[in-house]
């Protein structure tokens, strides 16, 4: 894929004028000055930390890839712009409204008229700076994702461009879904941040991808997604990271969760070369619950490493988290899961597990559940299991007509029914499920 877009590298010249270029307010403008100090500050995280430790970045080259520049007025995005990158998620489903954003740069929003008239905000975090400032200003990087916390977070909070916002008032339920899509060009950079708000009482479901053109495509993505759920708002939001396998993915995700909140968040991992998140749920007022289901698949010499964290702030909340991973080729997942209780959290109910299944003898998956514990009265466990596919169960299989390859799908299917179970949105499900089947190899 080719496209004509403006390059340039990641150095102080070329961060003034991406700056400049943007034309924000100046509240923006200093945000974004302030993060880059920290990024010019911080040192790459090496394999001497703990986090870092089982995920190796050391061919990582940030000059190799652009900040993403505003097209000057009138120019064209280039033939072939986008060509060949499509949604999963969307199929046969009646959207509320959609954003998508191609090399972090907006492409198009839509919302239905009858949500924008109940006072719903929807759409391009860019555009959306510009005429609802004040709401932006009120929840950007200031509660949820800390702009400070390494490198990666503060290049992204300096640098985010083709973000989405979804703010729904006090009250409002939203009964269709919403989508937004981030997409990437060959080589490509995404820096996209999604920013959801919704208040007292307030219900939405979110749906997030990204996608490249190919599964064997490169690219650099940088991003965030900050979530805030005021009192009794429920949201169920969907994740799916789909980039090629030739992408540097680093991510930063918090969501702060607030009394008698819930929040459902299903993420579905496939793509990259390396992919590196920190996943943070926050339950931080009396009586908040949130549900945590992941699937990762990985294949090749994919490395996708996932850190967790569940933080029970407040008293009588409850957080159940289920990962489940299966691996094929040399590939490699991690998960460090932590559930932390703060002092005053009494009652607290925590759950955490994570399931792996070894597609290959030369597959490798990393399980580190920990709990993290300053109050009395509570309940947390954790588990997790790592196994090959059982022989016998491929044999029961192929005995009955199937394939070698249609048993281990089988198989596959059965190991990740339990995640498919708990999506509520039937395209979601069938999805993923055959977004998933279609990588799988014979089982050797």
């Amino acid at each position: 894929m080719t496209a004509t877009l403006s390059r340039t590298t990641f150095d102080q010249q070329s961060f003034d004028a991406f700056v400049a270029a943007r034309n924000e307010p100046a509240w923006l403008s200093g945000q974004r000055r302030d993060a880059w100090r920290s990024f010019l500050e911080k040192s790459w995280p090496t394999r001497s930390e703990e986090e870092w430790m089982r995920t190796d970045i050391r061919l990582f080259k940030l000059g190799q890839f652009a900040l993403p520049l505003p097209l000057p007025l009138g120019e064209g995005r280039g033939e072939g712009w986008g060509e060949g990158i499509s949604a999963l998620l969307t199929e046969g489903v009646e959207l509320a409204g959609s954003t998508t954003a191609v090399d972090s740069r907006p492409a198009s929003s839509q919302l239905a008229a009858k949500w924008a008239e109940r006072g719903v905000v929807f759409g391009s975090l860019d555009e959306l700076v510009h005429t609802h400032g004040d709401l932006v200003q009120k929840y950007l990087l200031t509660r949820a994702v800390d702009p400070t916390y390494d490198k990666f977070a503060a290049l992204h909070a300096a640098c985010w461009s083709g973000g989405s916002l979804l703010y729904v008032p006090r009250g409002v339920a939203i009964d269709e879904p919403l989508h937004t899509m981030s997409a990437m060009s060959d080589g490509g950079t995404d820096l996209g941040h999604t920013l959801i708000v919704l208040e007292e009482g307030a219900e939405a479901t979110m749906m997030c991808e990204t996608a490249s053109p190919s599964q064997k495509a490169g690219g650099f993505s940088c991003s965030a997604t900050e979530v805030i759920l005021a009192p009794g708002a429920r949201l169920r939001l969907v994740s799916l990271q789909n980039w090629g396998h030739g992408v540097w993915n680093f991510g930063h995700q918090k969501a702060i969760v607030g009394r008698d909140a819930s929040l459902q968040w299903t993420i579905a991992a496939m793509g990259s070369r390396v992919t590196k998140t920190n996943q943070h749920v926050e339950l931080a007022g009396r009586g908040a619950e949130s549900q945590v289901n992941g699937t990762l698949f990985t294949e090749g010499k994919q490395h996708i490493s996932y850190h967790t964290l569940q933080h029970h702030a407040a008293p009588d909340c409850r957080s159940d988290f289920l990962y489940k991973a299966a691996l094929q080729d040399q590939s490699r997942t991690v998960w460090r899961g932590m559930i932390k209780v703060d002092p005053l959290a009494v009652r607290t109910n925590g759950y955490q597990r994570n399931d792996n299944l070894l597609l290959s003898a030369a597959a490798r998956a990393d399980s580190i559940p920990g709990l993290e514990i300053e109050c009395d009265d509570v309940r947390c466990t954790h588990g997790s299991t790592t196994g090959k596919v059982d022989e016998e169960l491929i044999f029961y299989a192929m005995a009955r007509g199937l394939t070698r390859k249609e048993a281990t799908r089988l198989i596959v299917s059965g190991f990740f029914q339990q995640i498919f179970d708990r999506i509520t949105i039937e395209s979601v499900r069938e999805a993923l499920g055959q977004a998933i089947l279609r990588r799988v190899r014979e089982y050797v």
